[in-house]
């Protein structure tokens, strides 16, 4: 039920105009970073082991902006997903090197875990005459799922694999010219993963972007999606050149060092609040 009336809420809140929306997504980021003590504390440590620079009170200023970008992104799914075609064209900016994404080649998208990462599949799969696939995790609340799912649907030229379809249908679907929008940079445990650094700390990541560009035969093309005042610039950047480079550990440390630097850009936007550490080489010990 409560699945039902959260969903109920969003579709209500989507014509609402996005100052209000913002406004509200900035008093339940205060909130969540006052009760939410757990991812609270994750996100801080997050910080602390990429951030070691900034001083205590830096850090903590830049977590309470994150909590805050966090709801107003969550928020933002409301007209993202339930608004109106035209309103969410005006409000998705895309820019950058769009001709990387014209044509049929193969294209993979390396599509980093910032707070506005479902405006970005949006604006590509409204804008962009391309058929578009990703991959899509399944969500324990079947309700939340379903509506995920659908959000995603949106827009015809989009649609989302389950990771259950395997790599050979992603794969054949590069061949065929659609764009694979991929984002390999959560810990997903250590069986499938790789140990790389990430802000100078190991980490066990994907090496899937450099694998999909190989099967694929396809160009990386990173796209970084910004939250503004006026929605979201989804940045399209230049294709990587030399990748992938047929070394598998170093493109990975290679996506995780260019993603260093979109981080950079806009720190308070990336998803501190995942446990991107959890997983450890053997014999270290958990930071936690």
């Amino acid at each position: 039920m409560i699945s039902y009336l959260g969903i109920l809420f969003m579709k209500a809140i989507a014509p609402l105009p996005l100052r209000w929306l913002r406004a509200g997504g900035w008093m339940l980021g205060l909130l969540l970073y006052t009760v939410v003590v757990p991812r609270r504390r994750v996100a801080r440590r997050n910080l602390e082991l990429c951030f070691p620079k900034l001083s205590p009170a830096e850090r903590e200023k830049l977590l309470r902006r994150h909590f805050v970008r966090f709801a107003q992104a969550w928020l933002d799914r409301s007209w993202i997903w339930h608004g109106d075609p035209e309103i969410t064209r005006r409000r998705l900016l895309l820019t950058g090197a769009l001709h990387e994404l014209a044509g049929n080649a193969p294209t993979v998208i390396f599509a980093p875990h910032f707070v506005g990462m479902d405006a970005g599949w949006t604006a590509l799969t409204q804008q962009v005459p391309r058929r578009f696939v990703g991959i899509y995790t399944q969500q324990a609340n079947k309700v939340l799922d379903a509506w995920a799912l659908a959000g995603r649907n949106r827009f015809a030229s989009g649609r989302p694999f389950g990771r259950a379809q395997g790599v050979h249908a992603l794969a054949s679907a590069l061949r065929r010219g659609e764009v694979l929008y991929l984002l390999p940079d959560m810990n997903f445990g250590a069986e499938e993963s790789i140990f790389v650094p990430f802000f100078g700390i190991q980490a066990a990541t994907l090496p899937s972007l450099s694998r999909f560009a190989r099967l694929g035969k396809a160009k990386v093309v990173p796209v970084t999606t910004c939250m503004t005042p006026a929605g979201y610039e989804v940045r399209v950047l230049d294709a990587w050149t030399a990748f992938p480079s047929g070394d598998i550990p170093a493109d990975t440390a290679l996506m995780n060092a260019r993603l260093e630097n979109y981080i950079d850009t806009m720190p308070d936007q990336y998803y501190w609040v995942h446990k991107r550490f959890k997983s450890r080489p053997e014999g270290e010990p958990g930071v936690y």
